[in-house]
């Protein structure tokens, strides 16, 4: 499983445009959530980011510190350009868990559920360390399984909640009610606050 999802196997996956998750746009629950931010200022971070197009977003709209990471190279420099004035230093071609820096807010779109399934403890703890007290987690989570083997990985609210309880209160976790159409009744959109460590 590790083999299969290395950075080689995203990079691969980008160059061969094997990208079926790919919206094309960002997606609405996001868009939502973003457009009613109040501080430009926030310090944003959206981990395997792939094509960024909330980034995009966030970028246009005047969001200054919007940082995204991918462990393939492709997508990172698709979005440099798309957006010649993003900063370079805010593309993080990394791994995930190897960040270290903190964040107000880290959004999450179609990361997690492409992470071998046994890494999601992990990934609720890293994204706690990431964030300042009072920091969220934001974004959404298939709430299906999948007849194909992953990646996608499909998952339950009930299993998701196990991850995210020692490290996070809930504020929403709910369907979505904005989903893309394809998505639609298959989408958990959550607002997760840090708790205090």
């Amino acid at each position: 499983m590790e083999t299969k999802l290395s950075s080689e196997y995203w990079q691969n996956r980008y160059l061969n445009a094997q990208t079926g998750w790919d919206l094309g746009a960002v997606s609405p629950p996001l868009k939502a959530y973003a457009s009613q931010l109040s501080s430009q200022k926030l310090k944003i971070l959206i981990p395997g980011a792939g094509n960024a197009y909330e980034a995009e977003y966030l970028h246009q709209q005047g969001f200054t510190e919007v940082y995204v990471a991918d462990f393939a190279e492709a997508p990172l420099l698709t979005l440099k350009q798309r957006l010649p004035d993003f900063p370079a230093a805010h593309l993080l071609y990394q791994n995930f868990f190897e960040i270290q820096d903190t964040f107000d807010l880290i959004l999450e779109q179609t990361f997690f559920c492409a992470l071998n399934p046994e890494l999601r403890p992990a990934y609720a703890k890293k994204c706690a360390e990431l964030l300042k007290p009072g920091g969220k987690l934001v974004g959404l989570l298939f709430d299906t399984t999948f007849e194909k083997p992953g990646p996608p990985f499909g998952g339950s609210a009930a299993e998701y909640r196990a991850y995210f309880e020692p490290y996070f209160h809930f504020r929403t976790f709910a369907p979505a009610y904005n989903s893309v159409k394809p998505r639609a009744g298959h989408e958990l959109f959550m607002i997760l606050e840090r708790k205090a460590i």
